[in-house]
């Protein structure tokens, strides 16, 4: 697969892409993250900050408390970390580490070698 360009898959070529890279994951001894985990984390890295538990929830379409749950786990693996809102104290922001993004480098290094063999 060529970089910059996009491909078309097939849904079964779709799913094989992530179930060799779930698996490829597990081999590697990567943790074990659900999907709205996931989910979390990658927006957090991929849209511009700051982020909040409440803003999480609206964007994501899930509850405050999946959200909290979710970064509960995210922090319990270093991946983000959270710090009251200076501005309003009743708000909680979710900050990047580097763990975090190193942890998603090694995912994205991970999925771009898999997607080479779909």
């Amino acid at each position: 697969m060529q970089r910059g360009r996009a491909v078309q898959l097939d849904p079964k070529q779709a799913l094989s892409l992530w179930h060799s890279v779930t698996l490829a994951g597990m081999t590697e001894g990567q943790p074990d993250l659900t999907t709205r985990q996931m989910a979390v984390l990658l927006h957090v890295y991929l849209a511009d900050p700051p982020h909040t538990v409440r803003g999480l929830a609206a964007i994501l379409g899930i509850s405050k408390p999946a959200v909290t749950r979710a970064l509960d786990r995210l922090g319990d693996l270093g991946f983000i970390r959270r710090k009251k809102d200076d501005a309003d104290k009743r708000s909680i922001l979710v900050q990047r580490t580097v763990a975090g993004s190193v942890f998603l480098r090694e995912f994205g290094d991970l999925a771009s070698r898999q997607a080479e063999t779909v």
